[in-house]
């Protein structure tokens, strides 16, 4: 019988998306061969979740706990690949066992967070529903006073962060982050490169070409603290009172922002476009 080795073990977890242990043994029982073993584990329909884990969960839901003080927050993602599972009770579930489990540690490493049970848990999940799920991402933030929310479609969830203030300030705050998407907490936080990048930009556009130098420093910048105010959260119009910058409407409280979180179910992953209909034939195909 050939050696069980470690890189056989991780080949077949890659390729099938089952737990370390279910791997091993499938390995021994077939003396090492992985395709063989791959057959075995579609007959015992462990193919199923195998079959699924390489696709692309960026669905699924965001959720958010925080301390009864107020002191402590905490928002994850948890992805599928479809609407409709993340809309699944089961799957709801299994959010908040990981959310209240990341929370009551106050951990935010996935790998901590689902060491032992939960990752079993999420396997037993995969097997149950038939997509690749997954744990993606997790943050926290502390402070005097730290307020949550979630939009509706539970897709964005935002924490913030106050100096001062209460926690329902801080969720109208949050709210107004959930719904604007600032970048920077102010124009103080904005990077030189960021600024920089910008001023290029400006510096290129049509309306700039023939102007005096200084005439267009001027404008460059003009436009570009028009553009700090735009992605700094203290200098945005605030969303239920347009007539308040976020920062006056803290400061009328007597606080300051001084931090957020935003989560946003699947930014900044790349979705694969499927051919459905050759999907389809495929699978027809191997049918028969």
């Amino acid at each position: 019988m050939a050696a069980i080795s470690a890189a056989m073990v991780k080949e077949l977890r890659e390729r099938t998306g089952l737990g370390l242990l279910d791997c091993k043994k499938a390995l021994k029982e077939t003396g090492g061969d992985i395709e063989q073993a791959i057959e075995n584990l579609r007959k015992s329909s462990g193919m199923k979740a195998a079959k699924k884990a390489g696709r692309t969960a960026a669905d699924g839901v965001v959720a958010i706990r925080v301390a009864d003080d107020a002191s402590y927050g905490q928002v994850i993602e948890v992805n599928s690949e479809t609407d409709f599972v993340a809309r699944d009770d089961s799957f709801l579930a299994f959010v908040d066992t990981v959310a209240d489990k990341a929370f009551a540690e106050k951990q935010v490493d996935v790998a901590a967070i689902m060491a032992g049970d939960l990752e079993a848990a999420r396997e037993a999940l995969v097997q149950k529903i038939g997509e690749n799920i997954g744990v993606r991402r997790a943050a926290d933030s502390s402070g005097d006073v730290v307020g949550g929310y979630v939009h509706s479609t539970n897709k964005i969830a935002a924490l913030v962060t106050l100096k001062g203030g209460d926690v329902e300030l801080a969720k109208d705050i949050a709210m107004h982050v959930a719904a604007v998407n600032p970048q920077f907490v102010s124009p103080a936080d904005v990077s030189q490169d960021v600024i920089d990048k910008e001023s290029d930009i400006i510096k290129a556009q049509p309306d700039m070409e023939g102007k005096p130098e200084n005439i267009v420093e001027k404008m460059i910048g003009g436009r570009i603290k028009k553009f700090l105010a735009e992605i700094s959260l203290t200098e945005q119009a605030f969303v239920k009172n347009p007539e308040f910058t976020v920062a006056k409407l803290a400061a009328q409280a007597g606080a300051e922002v001084v931090g957020f979180v935003r989560f946003e179910v699947g930014e900044g992953i790349e979705v694969e476009e499927v051919d459905f209909a050759a999907e389809v034939a495929e699978q027809l195909a191997a049918s028969k």
